[in-house]
């Protein structure tokens, strides 16, 4: 079994961890009511997708 000799320093295991930060997902504008949404996705708020409306306005 495979054993360190030395102790790995914070430095080399935080630099080993410096691209594992969670970022954001990005964000669009509906063209149809001007809210934030995810890009390719059904809007939240009105329920339209590439102008057609996908889900009925009483089940928002």
């Amino acid at each position: 079994m495979a054993v360190p000799k030395k102790k790995t320093s914070k430095s080399k295991r935080d630099m080993r961890r410096a691209h594992d930060a969670l970022s954001a997902p990005g964000l669009s504008v509906c063209p149809q009511c001007k809210e934030p949404k995810q890009p390719h996705r059904v809007c939240a708020s009105c329920g339209t997708y590439k102008g057609r409306e996908i889900l009925p306005s009483e089940e928002l």
